[in-house]
């Protein structure tokens, strides 16, 4: 009776932690670049009692939750500071201008009023030097698909050829290196770093990728979790029911 309480008992603990995941997602569905989280992958084990007896059942984690990388939909916005990374790869970024450099695919840039690129949740663009890209008052900015910026200043002549102010920084991760998500939320290698720049991603100027979150499927993982909950609720009914009938039998007559 008792490992069957706690083994359901931790099944619906670990059915919050997926339900705090949904939400998450669910968030952040409209988030540019945004990549869906993923649930803990776990493993089920044993608590011995002294070393003689297997008496719970718990299910652990092995790690820090992964990240879905499938690409999300890009939508064309002709904005001249919308850009998306096609395909694999990743800009850098300084998060609120003052954390340690993180990955990241969300490309909604503007211009702060000091000059500074950032992206719609206020993290930095970094060029290959990792410092900040600050841009000039211009009249025309192109990027090419290397992520260099070329600008046109509000001062210059008619016909004067533009200038080359910075380079985004991108990269195509090793395939074998692991990136997660840290404590920030924001995208780096599992010992807190990020790889250097390698200029190997393409970029498009005027498009803009959606989040990877597909709605539907997080609908219906919740009416799937909905469910579970109920068994569990359920499992641990049934363990305390079980438990109050063997009380019955011991209990010594009056």
């Amino acid at each position: 009776m008792d490992r069957m309480i706690y083994t359901a008992l931790n099944a619906l603990s670990n059915q919050r932690d997926q339900r705090v995941t949904q939400a998450q997602n669910l968030a952040n569905q409209n988030v540019p670049g945004y990549r869906r989280d993923l649930n803990n992958e776990g493993k089920a084990w044993f608590a011995n009692a002294m070393d003689t007896a297997m008496v719970r059942a718990y299910q652990t984690e092995t790690g820090p939750a992964g990240f879905s990388p499938d690409s999300g939909p890009l939508q064309q916005t002709g904005e001249t500071l919308d850009m998306a990374v096609v395909g694999e790869g990743y800009f850098y970024v300084q998060p609120d201008g003052v954390g340690d450099p993180a990955l990241s695919r969300r490309g909604d840039m503007r211009r702060n009023a000091d000059g500074t690129l950032v992206n719609g949740g206020g993290d930095v663009l970094l060029d290959t030097a990792m410092l900040p890209v600050k841009l000039p008052l211009y009249k025309d900015l192109q990027i090419t698909d290397i992520g260099e910026v070329w600008v046109q200043p509000v001062d210059a002549d008619a016909g004067e050829e533009p200038l080359l102010i910075a380079t985004l920084a991108t990269v195509i991760p090793d395939e074998n290196l692991q990136l997660l998500k840290s404590d920030d939320s924001q995208i780096r290698a599992v010992n807190g770093t990020v790889p250097a720049p390698n200029q190997l991603a393409k970029l498009s100027q005027g498009v803009l990728e959606g989040s990877n979150v597909n709605t539907v499927e997080e609908l219906v993982n919740s009416i799937e979790m909905q469910r579970n909950f109920e068994l569990g609720i359920r499992m641990v009914t049934t363990a305390s029911k079980l438990d109050e009938a063997g009380e019955r039998l011991l209990r010594s007559p009056e």
